[in-house]
């Protein structure tokens, strides 16, 4: 079975009513990016953070896959496929498939902020101050914020680096270092992009563009992508 690679972006969850990550006023749900997804900001105003973040929770629950997502999910029972996402929600989980890589962390888990590898599935949607794990430190979203290292890279270059075909969507491949994913897969490896703009890096003689939104780009590319199987 053939191995297909899919890295997702904001765009994909989009659809779904997620609010794309960074609004062109610079602003993330009208908050300065710098003030809650950074280190910094999170030392500065903790309580700010975690509300921030409770309240995406609180929106991940009203929306629901949609048919990109199920699309995907469905892609399974042609090919062996993994899912590299940027994206935080569960979205994915949700609609079916079976081999997410999160790069920037879980939205619904939470870590503790003195051992990032004690990490927990949040019960619910709230997360406050005095909520701590068992070495009694504070817990913090699971989040990879800016300015952090991003420890799930590796794992994802090697994942890409088998790909048969690749497939992104909903990504302007400009947020590194996951824009730099598609250049581990082998060199005769057919890429795919579904995206409404066509990044810069889709310029290439190999990489058939979609210019459409994540839904109907799916359904247009599906039955191309089933041909390949």
């Amino acid at each position: 079975m053939k191995k297909l690679i899919v890295l997702t972006g904001a765009g994909i969850s989009a659809e779904s009513g997620i609010s794309t990550f960074r609004d062109k006023d610079g602003l993330w749900e009208k908050h300065r990016i710098e003030d809650v997804a950074t280190p910094q900001g999170w030392h500065a105003n903790p309580k700010l953070v975690l509300d921030f973040y409770n309240q995406r929770r609180k929106q991940l629950l009203t929306c629901k896959p949609n048919g990109a997502h199920l699309a995907l999910a469905k892609l399974e029972q042609y090919f062996d496929v993994h899912i590299i996402t940027q994206n935080v929600d569960d979205l994915h989980e949700r609609a079916g498939s079976s081999q997410i890589l999160h790069l920037h962390g879980e939205l619904k888990k939470v870590r503790s902020s003195m051992d990032e590898s004690l990490i927990y599935d949040l019960d619910g949607w709230q997360l406050n101050l005095g909520d701590k794990c068992e070495k009694g430190s504070q817990l913090r979203p699971h989040i990879v914020w800016f300015g952090e290292m991003v420890p799930a890279i590796e794992q994802a270059a090697d994942i890409m680096a088998n790909a048969d075909l690749v497939l992104i969507i909903g990504t302007s491949l400009n947020v590194y270092p996951a824009a730099s994913l598609m250049h581990y897969a082998p060199s005769e490896t057919p890429i795919y992009i579904i995206d409404p703009v066509q990044p810069n890096a889709a310029k290439d003689s190999k990489i058939t563009h979609i210019t459409q939104k994540a839904v109907e780009g799916m359904n247009q590319l599906l039955p191309l992508l089933i041909q390949q199987k």
